[in-house]
């Protein structure tokens, strides 16, 4: 069955094989008959839909609307066409012409440039309405608000807000400041800078133009992070070919940064140290276990004492003062501040004659003061050149980069490199408060690593 039915497929796919079922003549010419498509779904009807006389219509509607600025059927005929009455008659000249048009006899004619005409509008179509031009933030609130206010006005009552207004005092002398125009604003008016007639110069968009006036610029953003040089230059004695002495001094340096690291590792590790003497000893242990039997038997006989004198009167009662012993309490409190007041008016007195020392120990609290206030000056200024607390890490500067005296090349040929300038960089970046200090990311794996077993490597094991 399937053999019979692929020779029938070949036998029909041949160009000149006629059909046995055809029974008219023309059967091998293509059919009239519409073809039928199935056109439920959108892509369908969209593949198999012919348009092209709907877009040729919205085409001409279109091209009319920009040539005419609107459809030619709505025009008028007095719009369409005009009479022609041929030429227009000449107007005698009364006006005398130009030295140029004696000479030459005619007058040229201005023409627009080539740019204007071809930078111009062509179309006869209004632009779009823009909406958001008309449209206000809360306008039904505020047409609301007007309503009720125009109400209440109709009804004779004063608002809260019209009385604050009414009673508030008008601040004079406060000149409204000039509104500028946008700089999209294809009507603004726009300078010659070649022109002879000097300008205003009080208008800010002419001095913005010509350049005249820059942009205000805040002096927070001109002060610099830090005071260090952005490359530090080393000291003499850093050099391939150094000076002794020089050499000697930079050894010194390096030699106190050594020592000063080392201070900080033998403080950190005498802190943590334990002390022998701390050790517990066989009579330490002994005497503690010892001490925690003979406090319990101490804290009951301390409980029972308790318990036999909690009959002893604990209130106090306070007796009554008499009288006579109020009144002299009254003559003593008088008599006191009496005293008070009789040796301030003495110390006063005697301050007429301490007004020499007085002076001399007020000087001397200006200087002491204006001392105070240099000396945080210069902290302050110091404190610029060191750098800041910028990020979680504190800034830690580089190992200093020193030869010692057997290391030293008598020549740049023998000369070997030392340290990075990629990280000397870095850091100096740091060091002047451009960035934080930061340490290198650690990667972190995420998802274990899978073994697989291969075949193979099962067969050699």
């Amino acid at each position: 069955m399937a053999p019979s039915r692929k020779l029938r497929r070949v036998v029909n796919s041949q160009p000149g094989f006629l059909k046995l079922k055809s029974t008219s003549g023309d059967a091998g010419l293509p059919s009239n008959r519409r073809k039928r498509l199935n056109k439920n779904k959108k892509k369908s009807w969209n593949k198999h839909s012919d348009i092209n006389d709907v877009d040729e219509y919205l085409q001409d509607i279109r091209h009319q609307e920009r040539t005419t600025g609107g459809l030619l059927s709505e025009k008028s005929d007095e719009s369409l066409f005009f009479l022609d009455a041929g030429p227009p008659k000449k107007v005698p000249q009364l006006v005398a012409q130009p030295v140029e048009e004696e000479k030459t006899g005619r007058r040229k004619a201005s023409r627009p440039l080539r740019i204007d005409l071809i930078l111009q509008h062509d179309s006869l179509v209004p632009p779009p309405k823009d909406v958001l031009a008309y449209q206000r933030p809360n306008a039904k609130k505020l047409r609301r608000i007007a309503q009720k206010g125009e109400k209440l006005a109709a009804r004779g009552v004063v608002t809260k807000r019209q009385k604050r207004m009414l009673y508030t005092p008008q601040v004079k002398g406060t000149a409204k400041k000039a509104e500028t125009e946008a700089n999209n604003n294809p009507k603004r008016e726009f300078y010659d800078i070649w022109e002879h007639d000097a300008k205003n110069a009080s208008d800010s968009w002419y001095l913005q133009q010509t350049g005249k006036s820059r942009v205000k610029r805040p002096e927070r953003l001109n002060e610099k992070p830090s005071v260090v040089p952005a490359v530090e230059v080393i000291a003499a004695g850093g050099s391939y070919n150094p000076d002794f002495f020089s050499h000697q001094a930079l050894l010194q340096v390096a030699h106190d940064v050594e020592v000063k690291k080392k201070k900080e590792e033998d403080k950190i590790v005498k802190r943590l140290a334990v002390n022998k003497e701390h050790y517990p000893t066989e009579e330490t242990i002994f005497q503690e276990e010892v001490e925690g039997l003979v406090e319990e038997e101490n804290e009951d006989d301390d409980d029972a004492n308790e318990e036999e004198g909690g009959a002893v009167g604990n209130i106090v009662v306070a007796a009554k003062k008499t009288e006579k012993q109020r009144r002299k309490e009254r003559v003593e409190k008088i008599k006191e501040q009496r005293r008070f007041a009789n040796r301030e008016k003495t110390d006063k007195q005697q301050q007429l004659f301490q007004l020499r020392s007085i002076k001399s120990s007020i000087k001397q609290l200006e200087q002491d003061a204006e001392a105070n206030h240099e000396k945080r000056k210069a902290d302050q200024e110091a404190q610029k050149a060191l750098p800041r607390r910028l990020g979680k890490l504190k800034f830690e500067a580089q190992d200093m980069e020193v030869q010692l005296s057997d290391e030293l090349a008598g020549s740049l040929r023998q000369l070997k490199p030392e340290g990075s300038v990629l990280k000397d960089r870095f850091k100096s970046l740091q060091k002047r408060n451009l960035i934080e200090p930061r340490d290198r990311a650690k990667f972190k794996r995420r998802l274990k690593v899978k073994y697989q077993e291969k075949r193979a490597f099962r067969e050699i094991t």
